[in-house]
């Protein structure tokens, strides 16, 4: 008798859990349609025509999942050396390798003309899309609406998404082949919206850009870096020890914004062992400790690394400390083997 009443409250409760989760399905999903009806005009009122806005609106949906994703990225819960070892495998380096044996001509000619290393668009490939195997499947016209639906930062999704179908309006990017990551992001190098308007190339001239390509997605990711200002010959970052003296204002643990930047000679006083960097000494640098406000009882001051102008471009890629420190980890290893 006992197991039985045990058993019928349980069932009660889920019951109810259930009706609540429904229900709070349902209203999300109700809001998600009234929205759709107020963005339409806001994305027609912007001067996209009628019949694609109508068009590539039609099916968007509500993807509870991507808030999901949202709100639990690796960025914020892996410690460094978890992150990065994830990302820079000796199996990634025979990945890049191989593709890299199958397109060498047309890789390379892209890096000379832009003056962007090989090795870090390898790189970039491989930890953005694991090169172009996993370039992600979800519909990126619902992905963008159901962020810019939530109000952690629907500004810059709903940008995003207008961006995207002025891009679709005007024939730039074919709508049917919009399947991406969560956040919305397309191709091999996972570019935004924002950022195809701004540095995609229709490299091979066949009157489209296609990001899934080698080509022109090789020739836009160096078009990008090159014109924010990569320089191959500088350092990205190296890892230090910290001495204990070092005051805490210089120690960066946001990728938001690098502060307290200075030349490198001023950092040689507090980082044992340093020799190493006197040919450094002249070069803009910060110090980064991505672990202080991520891991559960951090050492302050471990791990550590002196980052340049290089590390500082790669976070306007993605504002991540480390996911900068992954790229040019690998760029550093494909640099050995290319």
């Amino acid at each position: 008798m006992i197991f039985k009443k045990m058993l019928k409250n349980l069932i009660t409760i889920n019951f109810f859990i259930f009706l609540i989760l429904f229900s709070s399905s349902s209203l999300a999903n109700s809001e998600f349609e009234l929205w759709i009806n107020d963005f339409k005009k806001k994305a027609i009122s912007s001067g996209i025509s009628k019949i694609v806005v109508e068009d590539v609106m039609s099916d968007a949906k509500f993807l509870p999942k991507v808030i999901e994703y949202d709100r639990y990225q690796p960025e914020f819960y892996e410690d460094t050396k978890t992150y990065i070892s994830k990302r820079t495998s000796k199996k990634k380096v025979k990945s890049g390798i191989k593709l890299f044996k199958q397109d060498t001509e047309i890789i390379n000619k892209i890096s000379k003309q832009y003056n962007v290393d090989v090795s870090l668009l390898m790189s970039l490939m491989g930890i953005e899309t694991n090169f172009g195997t996993y370039l992600g499947k979800m519909d990126i016209i619902s992905s963008l609406a159901t962020l810019s639906f939530d109000k952690r930062r629907s500004e810059f999704f709903t940008e995003e998404l207008i961006t995207l179908l002025k891009l679709v309006d005007k024939k730039i990017v074919d709508s049917n082949t919009l399947f991406g990551s969560w956040a919305g992001a397309f191709g091999n190098f996972q570019f935004m919206p924002s950022t195809i308007k701004n540095y995609a190339i229709d490299y091979n001239k066949d009157g489209s850009i296609d990001l899934k390509n080698i080509e022109d997605s090789f020739a836009s990711a160096s078009n990008y870096l090159n014109l924010m200002g990569w320089n191959n010959k500088s350092p990205c970052f190296f890892e230090i020890n910290l001495k204990k003296n070092i005051p805490e204002k210089y120690l960066n643990t946001s990728a938001k914004k690098i502060k307290n930047t200075e030349k490198t000679l001023f950092f040689l006083k507090y980082i044992e062992d340093s020799e190493f960097l006197n040919k450094y000494i002249d070069l803009n640098s910060a110090i980064v400790t991505p672990d202080i406000d991520i891991v559960e009882n951090p050492n302050k001051f471990s791990p550590a690394y002196i980052v340049f102008d290089n590390y500082k471009l790669i976070l306007k890629w993605n504002r991540s400390l480390r996911f900068a420190l992954a790229v040019c980890t690998l760029k550093n290893k494909f640099q050995n083997e290319l």
